[in-house]
């Protein structure tokens, strides 16, 4: 008996000393943060700022509550977080086109086709953005650095249809901001409300074919209005 009893104590010293020399495994911070934020997301979107859970985000993003509130510190910095994060996204996309290197219609049309491409690939967005615009942009207020989201295709917009003038393709009565804003709504609008139109006209305007359409006619128009008038 006694010698079972030494046996026993033996393992034990052996599973301590085991377990005091095994490495420790670090925590990934950033990948929970990550999916944190996209957890979040996802639940803003579906349920409205005021309709989100904290458990339910915890859950989607099969965190620990406690790490949510510590990364984040609580429901209204975590909503302000993902409107962050999607503001940054849109813009470093925005900033990697390099629109300076290319004459002043493909610009235009390059910037058309990418902030047309981006509400498709991330249909979440406009949804967001929904939600934020039900806020009064209260959140998006809050942001301290008003840079990360602003567009930087506005002031690019401006040197386009100057270069434009000047090689006398575009009119110079053109407000870059007003521009831009036609641009996004003439992407954003296609988006956001798909199912709904879908339903009016009869068509499934989620169809590759009407999509092209829908870019190529969004692309026109703002050339269009841009030419300078003969």
């Amino acid at each position: 008996m006694a010698s079972e009893t030494a046996a026993v104590r033996a393992r034990r010293a052996g599973g301590k000393a085991a377990a005091e020399t095994a490495p420790v495994r670090p925590r990934d911070a950033e990948k929970t943060k990550a999916a944190i934020l996209r957890a979040a997301r996802d639940e803003f979107c579906e349920d409205g700022f005021n309709g989100a859970r904290v458990d339910a985000i915890a859950d989607r993003a099969k965190a620990n509550k406690r790490l949510l509130y510590h990364y984040f510190g609580n429901k209204e910095a975590l909503y302000q977080a993902v409107l962050l994060d999607a503001y940054q996204e849109i813009r470093r996309g925005e900033r990697e086109l390099h629109i300076s290197q290319y004459d002043p219609v493909e610009a235009v049309d390059r910037i058309i086709r990418f902030t047309f491409r981006h509400f498709l690939a991330n249909p979440w967005f406009p949804r967001l953005l929904s939600v934020e615009n039900l806020q009064n942009a209260r959140f998006l207020k809050k942001i301290r650095n008003v840079e990360e989201i602003r567009s930087p295709i506005v002031g690019e917009l401006q040197e386009i249809v100057k270069r434009g003038h000047a090689e006398g393709l575009f009119r110079t009565d053109v407000d870059p901001m007003q521009l831009y804003i036609s641009i996004i709504s003439l992407c954003y609008f296609y988006v956001s409300n798909m199912a709904t139109l879908s339903v009016v006209f009869g068509k499934d305007l989620s169809q590759f074919a009407l999509i092209q359409e829908r870019e190529a006619q969004a692309v026109q128009m703002v050339v269009d209005y841009l030419r300078t008038r003969r």
